[in-house]
């Protein structure tokens, strides 16, 4: 899965990577030098690498969030484990559930900005099983499924359209074969602080989106006040939108 995410990163990333890479700059003065990048569910946190390289190549610190995806007490472990190792004012980012905890462990006194790639974005006492039953219904959300273990996966035979409909179908393909479950304690725990009521707030609306609908993450957006901007994307916008999902991440960074 990890190779699977980081050829296929390496690839869709190429582009708008190579350039940066080539011209190293130095950051924009007052800018927050470190980045913390949470994944989301189904995926590790190579679906990252894209946006990680850019970052990178212009001076930023980045660091990937393993999510265990077990519970969300478990994931915002891990995520206050990485803000912890930063060394000043750091900007939380978190695609799909990612948004959940980034929600929870992002009143890090060290974090200085949130954003949000196509990702939920819950108030205190809300769970993502709220919040998915609170939007208009997706294919995405209609392909979840329970194993007898009480992992959550999504259908494999609806994962390429529903969740990566811009990626190359046979990565796409790969992708819903190799996915990492998310357990259904994670999918039913609510948060008890909802950090962006006292942070800077930047939102990456994906317009195809058709895991978390497109309307959802408007609302999103708007009850947290954040700075939204909307790219002709997919779930899987992160990787497909790299370029422009950096470039937010960036105007976090100045945020004060």
């Amino acid at each position: 899965m990890r190779t699977l995410l980081l050829s296929t990163a390496a690839a869709l990333a190429a582009g708008a990577a190579s350039a940066a890479l080539a011209q190293p700059a130095g950051l924009p003065k007052g800018a927050a030098h470190n980045i913390v990048l949470v994944h989301g569910a189904f995926v590790d946190q190579t679906s990252w690498k894209p946006v990680a390289d850019i970052l990178t190549s212009k001076g930023y610190s980045v660091t990937l969030v393993e999510n265990p995806l077990t519970s969300l007490p478990d994931d915002v472990a891990a995520t206050r484990q990485a803000l912890a190792k930063q060394d000043g004012r750091t900007v939380l980012v978190g695609h799909s559930w990612g948004g959940v905890v980034i929600t929870q462990a992002g009143n890090d006194p060290k974090v200085s900005a949130l954003v949000y790639v196509s990702a939920f974005a819950p108030d205190v006492g809300q769970s993502l099983a709220a919040l998915a039953k609170s939007g208009p219904p997706t294919a995405g959300a209609a392909a979840i499924h329970p194993d007898e273990k009480g992992n959550l996966y999504i259908d494999p035979k609806a994962f390429p359209s529903a969740v990566a409909a811009d990626l190359p179908p046979q990565i796409a393909e790969s992708l819903a074969s190799h996915q990492l479950p998310l357990n259904v304690k994670a999918f039913e725990a609510a948060v008890d602080t909802a950090a962006w009521r006292d942070k800077p707030t930047f939102y990456v609306v994906s317009t195809q989106d058709k895991v978390i609908a497109p309307e959802a993450q408007k609302f999103f957006a708007t009850r947290m006040k954040a700075q939204t901007t909307d790219v002709a994307g997919s779930h899987a916008s992160l990787v497909v939108h790299a370029k422009d999902v950096a470039a937010v991440i960036e105007k976090a960074a100045l945020a004060k």
